[in-house]
């Protein structure tokens, strides 16, 4: 029986953002508190067991006094993605109100069992239910124990006597702030905006298919669609504004320009997965033309979509495929567009399929379960492409020039990356003509370097230009030998789309070590574990590339509070802040700063050495988030920082709005040092070397941004709300305030392709600057032969009183 079935049957989840399901995903059991203000204010507690949330409404709340037995009335099972689950259930559903996390973490069985959940089951059947909790707010033994006479399965909440419990009066609605507890129950008609599902439209990653080693994809369970030969493009589409999408986020929206101008007649606000292809005359996806269509856009392209990601501020991803599948075929089928192509799953035998699109000159067929929900950013089992030619995707490492004629180039040498290393997989002379040729050349020749990035020596009767490992082929090719080397290959087109450093795979290594560093004995676990599923680099990796660029990163971070982001689960996974540092090493520096908002002391974690870097790692901070002041003087900053923020705008822009910073610098006779994020935007620094509080930074900071809006009004913005500075740049100068954090320079930052926040010599700002050129792949190279462009920084501290004077 599902244990689920009585929450699904209370709920429309085409109304609400409630969680439809969930799989536990760690060792220890979570719990989470819920404050729920619906018709009447109560607490939920929620235990995780057997595959769901066992579930009880406490009207009082919790309590940390013995003597407080409070009343829990059991309710249904909750799925396990309840208890990330934050905001708003709209009026007319079950349960409307407002919910607030009130506390969560994990706990275990009081007693010792082998089997814990076993013991805990039988615990709860027993009617006697005994746990130690470790939470926030609750910690220490607690028991849950059933009114054997009382028919509405009620039972009694109470705290053991230990080290946690209080003689004192203990109320939970102490620890909620006043704005929360003023707005009650209201809820909006609309559909709730929850922080567990809904997010903002904008740029899904998208899910990715497997090449299975065996063709097990056939029965009740799978679905199958036709391989499309395009591009896949994820639409965003909200208040009839349209953004398109490559899987490696480059904007295509004005080059698939038709596709947008259709879109934009949805009244939905809607994210979808796809592929734009061009037709030939028979009706079938052709690539060469799609490659002509970008070159000269002359003709049509039609927008194939095969899954809705995001519907009316509901996320569907978590839907099963056909429900998201329903869904879609209306929407699409609401447009009346014979440009944008709803793509029907099909049942049946997938060798029959295949016959069928061979047949048709197709691709292949991708194999999908009709019950899996989407993975952003994740090669899935659940996903399975079929193909009866065989072509793949090969860095270009060279060319060989042509023997004779007009033409330029020989043949194309071509490489995958196994191990970081790029092995030669052989050359591959056909499959393009004379204007090719001069296009292809052409495009080559920003590439070329002097050595050989290939593992093995090549030798060629004809000169040889070696290329930077940068761009994309995707050849067809009959088999491939024994020793990796392509037969019969064909070049088929340059991939614009994607980019060289997602088909890098480090080499795997042991799972869980431990690692001494000075005195200092770290247990690293899981370092195989997927961090940036498109570019399969693992924790491990993150954890060798801090330790790799220690002495780099260390002085930016020395004496600093760190905010930790932790991503446990990569950058597609959920993730959280942590400031307050409650357990750690003997040896971790930690600092206490009291928070003003929180009204008591946070114990902040300091990083000052290799041991304390790599530790962060291993928890899962994939970037080094420190403030800008320093202990003791903790209230006086020594970096002013402006933070260029794009919305909605091309990165030349961004670079436009640094250089007119640095203009409103030099006119003021400050030097100024300059870094990418490593995400969107620039962040420009000056030292002001800890001599102002932070309101006064600040002010000066507000200066700075005014001077630079007024170089650039019509691509700057000083609005902090995203919605009123569309299509600019937000020069941010508020993150000069104490508390506030950034990403260190050499910082890695969750975001695919692991880039890298990299100072820059100011030279280096040109429009040719790409933030996917500094990533977790060639900055360790770089900084070994590199000058340091920020070695001055600290040797000129400016006198902001003096300039104000000016």
């Amino acid at each position: 029986m599902d244990s689920l079935k009585a929450y699904h049957d209370k709920r429309d989840f085409s109304k609400t953002n409630e969680p439809q399901r969930g799989t536990s995903k760690g060792e220890k059991l979570a719990f989470v508190i819920q404050r729920h203000h619906a018709s009447q204010l109560h607490y939920d507690f929620r235990l995780e067991l057997a595959g769901t949330l066992k579930s009880w409404a406490v009207p009082k709340g919790p309590s940390l006094n013995p003597q407080d037995k409070r009343l829990a009335m059991m309710v249904e099972d909750h799925p396990i993605d309840y208890k990330s689950f934050e905001g708003e259930i709209p009026k007319g559903n079950y349960g409307a109100g407002n919910v607030l996390i009130w506390d969560k973490g994990y706990y275990s069985p009081l007693k010792e069992y082998k089997n814990p959940e076993k013991g805990l089951l039988e615990e709860l059947e027993k009617g006697n239910l005994k746990f130690v909790l470790n939470g926030k707010r609750l910690k220490g033994e607690f028991a849950l124990v059933k009114i054997k006479s009382d028919e509405k399965n009620a039972w009694l909440l109470i705290k053991h006597g230990d080290k946690y419990a209080t003689d004192k009066v203990y109320n939970a609605e102490d620890f909620v702030s006043e704005r929360v507890k003023k707005k009650g129950n209201k809820t909006s008609e609309k559909t709730s905006r929850s922080r567990q599902v809904t997010k903002p439209v904008g740029f899904v990653s998208p899910m990715l298919a497997e090449t299975p080693k065996k063709r097990e994809v056939s029965g009740g369970s799978w679905v199958y669609e036709p391989k499309l030969d395009g591009y896949r493009i994820v639409a965003t589409v909200s208040k009839h504004m349209v953004h398109l999408y490559s899987r490696n986020q480059i904007n295509y929206t004005t080059k698939f320009q038709q596709i947008a101008t259709i879109l934009s007649r949805f009244d939905h606000e809607v994210i979808l997965d796809g592929e734009v292809v061009c037709l030939d005359k028979t009706g079938k996806p052709d690539f060469q033309l799609l490659q002509n269509f970008m070159k000269d856009p002359s003709g049509k392209v039609y927008y194939y979509v095969f899954d809705l990601l995001h519907l009316n501020g509901i996320s569907t991803i978590s839907m099963p495929l056909s429900d998201r599948k329903k869904l879609l075929e209306k929407l699409i089928s609401s447009l009346k567009s014979p440009q944008v192509i709803y793509v029907p799953s099909e049942r049946g035998k997938p060798e029959e399929l295949l016959k069928t699109v061979f047949n048709e000159g197709r691709e292949g067929i991708i194999a999908k379960k009709i019950d899996s929900i989407y993975l952003p950013g994740t090669r899935s089992s659940d996903w399975v492409k079929l193909k009866i030619t065989n072509d793949d995707e090969f860095i270009i490492g060279g060319f060989t020039e042509a023997r004779s004629g007009t033409e330029k180039i020989g043949a194309l040498l071509l490489g995958k990356y196994e191990d970081s290393k790029l092995v030669f997989t052989g050359k591959c002379g056909t499959g393009w003509n004379e204007k090719d040729d001069a296009e292809l050349h052409a495009k080559f020749i920003p590439y070329e370097q002097n050595t050989s990035s290939f593992t093995e020596k090549i030798t060629n009767d004809t000169p040889v230009h070696w290329l930077q490992p940068k761009l994309i082929a995707t050849i067809k090719f009959a088999e491939k030998t024994k020793d990796g080397k392509l037969r019969h290959p064909v070049f088929k087109t340059l991939r614009d789309d994607k980019n060289a450093t997602i088909k890098k795979h480090p080499a795997m290594k042991e799972d869980n070590y431990e690692l001494k560093i000075g005195k200092v004995k770290l247990k690293l676990t899981n370092q195989n574990k997927i961090y940036f599923p498109d570019d399969h680099i693992t924790k491990g990796n993150v954890v060798d590339y801090y330790d790799s660029i220690s002495d780099y990163i260390l002085p930016y971070l020395k004496n600093r509070p760190l905010s930790l982001n932790r991503h446990p689960n990569g950058i597609y996974g959920s993730s959280f802040y942590q400031k307050d540092i409650e357990s750690k090493p003997e040896w971790l520096e930690t600092v206490p700063i009291f928070s003003e908002h929180n009204n008591q002391e946070i114990n902040y974690a300091i990083c000052n050495d290799k041991a304390g870097l790599i530790y962060f790692a291993n928890l899962g901070c994939i970037e080094m988030n420190p403030w800008l002041s320093q202990i003791p003087k903790i209230d006086q900053p020594d970096y002013l920082v402006i933070d260029l923020d794009p919305e909605d705008i091309e990165f030349k822009k961004v670079i436009e709005v640094a250089l007119a910073t640095k203009e409103v610098y030099d006119s003021l006779g400050i030097t100024s040092f300059v870094k990418t994020s490593g995400s969107t935007g620039i962040h420009i620094y000056i030292h002001v070397a800890q001599k102002y509080d932070f309101e006064i930074v600040r002010k000066f900071a507000e200066f700075i941004a005014q001077r630079v809006n007024e170089e650039v009004p019509a691509i700057t913005s000083l609005e902090r709300s995203p919605k009123n500075r569309q299509k600019k740049v937000y020069v941010d100068y508020l993150q000069n305030r104490k508390g506030q954090t950034l990403a260190s320079a050499y910082s890695l930052r969750p975001k695919p392709g692991a880039t890298v926040s990299w100072p820059l010599f100011w030279t280096e700002v040109t429009f040719d600057l790409k933030m996917e050129d500094y990533n977790i792949f060639n900055v360790p190279e770089l900084l070994k032969t590199r000058d340091d462009p920020w070695k001055e920084l600290h040797k000129t501290a400016v006198n902001l009183l003096k300039v104000l004077k000016k």
